[in-house]
């Protein structure tokens, strides 16, 4: 992969904190931990440069959240942006959800150049005009003016719930939506904010009681009645709202048993399932634990059809990074749009990538350093132990300050957008 354009942002407030191609790879969204939304747009392809369609700059940038405090639990509510989700283009303007930990908005994003000039009650300046000064009747009539894209909010859907939201995800009849948070998802449509229905609910009556929680939830892409979502303890539940109303009782329940051998004080911790995503085909789910991506097969409950290592000779170090926090930390994975590639992140910067047909792997860094524009990504390999060849990385010299949490994939072309903390990288196919 070559082409870095880099986007790069300052401090706290600017940490990307998740990035969502739209349904025709034009439009690029990042959220960020200050609750602002910046959307990229990609360069037409001019005459005499064919080959140099692809780069992707700033169109809109809006603040979606603001922090807010609860009251009645004395709690701030951050404005960091925890997901994006698309909307499929209808008309000219684009809508998006984005979500913080509490409230999901939908956004409608449009161009405006032309003006209206000419109004009868009102003179150049918007003022009010005096109606016995009116003598005449005038037409009033569309201008040309400079472009502007603006934002509005839409709908904002809030209070429901109690816990924090970590997944919204797009029904394929594109009429409703849902919403997850640890212990509950529900059901919205995109025309009623003031009230959702209640699909999963796993919270215990004794609090004392509770084993697991909701880490991520997805729709089918195909099959509006059926979704999935996962939990802390590494399972996975698909369940079909045809089935009953409150979808407590799953209609498949994947799992993988554990190898005793395997078995630590950090086994659980590791096994939680920090992303779930179904492949474009809907016909395989992906999940994402802390050391390893797992494709499994609708049809196959009992075990994964391919199990992929991320970073392995992290095995080693689970207790520094549980001492650092770092091993609770959530990367996501993607499919590419023909579902025979998966991506996603790991420590120092680095992200992997996995073919699914050739069983090839690799390990690429988005960095300042090595991502000059046009540059062609070299592969980086770690060293485990013994001697450490000239162009591999210790483990033990790993940057875990520098991850990448956060991929998107291009719907239909090899194009990557990778956060890297504060900076976007946009990686493409190396064009001849």
């Amino acid at each position: 992969m070559n082409y870095p354009d880099e986007n790069t942002y300052g401090n706290k407030a600017d940490i990307i904190s998740t990035v969502e191609f739209n349904h025709t790879g034009e439009l690029l969204a990042t959220g960020d931990k200050g609750g602002r939304v910046v959307i990229f747009q990609r360069e037409q392809e001019s005459k005499n440069q064919v080959h140099r369609r692809g780069e992707y700059n700033v169109y809109s940038t809006f603040q979606s959240h603001e922090p807010e405090f609860d009251y009645l639990k004395s709690l701030e509510i951050e404005e960091k942006i925890n997901k994006i989700r698309w909307l499929p283009q209808q008309n000219a303007a684009y809508f998006l959800l984005s979500t913080n930990d509490k409230t999901v908005k939908l956004w409608k994003v449009s161009e405006r150049d032309k003006r209206p000039e000419g109004y009868n009650l009102k003179d150049e300046e918007g003022r009010l005009r005096d109606p016995a000064t009116i003598t005449t009747l005038r037409v009033p009539v569309l201008r040309p003016m400079d472009l502007m894209v603006e934002a509005t909010p839409r709908r904002v859907f809030a209070n429901a719930h109690t816990y924090h939201i970590n997944s919204i995800s797009v029904n394929s009849d594109y009429e409703t939506y849902m919403s997850a948070d640890d212990l509950r998802i529900n059901l919205w449509n995109f025309e009623i904010t003031n009230q959702s229905f209640n699909i999963v609910d796993i919270k215990p009556a004794n609090m004392e009681e509770l084993t697991e929680v909701i880490t991520a939830a997805e729709f089918h892409p195909h099959h509006c009645n059926t979704f999935v979502y996962s939990s802390s303890k590494g399972t996975i539940r698909l369940c079909d709202m045809r089935a009953s109303a409150l979808c407590d009782r799953h209609t498949k329940f994947f799992e993988e048993p554990e190898d005793p051998s395997n078995r630590s004080f950090f086994s659980e911790i590791i096994s939680s399932i920090s992303d779930v995503k179904f492949s474009h085909s809907g016909r395989y789910i992906m999940t994402r634990d802390y050391l390893t991506v797992k494709v499994w097969d609708l049809n196959m409950e009992n075990r994964p059809i391919e199990t992929y290592q991320v970073h392995d000779y992290l095995r080693s170090k689970l207790c520094s990074l549980y001492e650092n926090d770092c091993i609770f930390d959530k990367f996501e994975c993607v499919w590419n749009g023909s579902d025979s590639v998966i991506m996603t992140g790991s420590y120092n910067n680095f992200f992997r990538m996995f073919d699914r047909n050739t069983k090839r792997d690799v390990t690429l860094e988005a960095s300042r350093e090595n991502s000059k524009p046009r540059a062609i990504l070299k592969p980086r390999k770690v060293c485990v132990g013994g001697k450490r060849r000239k162009d591999e990385i210790s483990v033990d010299s790993l940057d875990f300050s520098k991850k990448i949490l956060h991929t998107a994939w291009h719907p239909s072309e090899n194009i990557i957008a990778v956060a890297a903390t504060n900076n976007l990288y946009i990686f493409q196919d190396k064009v001849n």
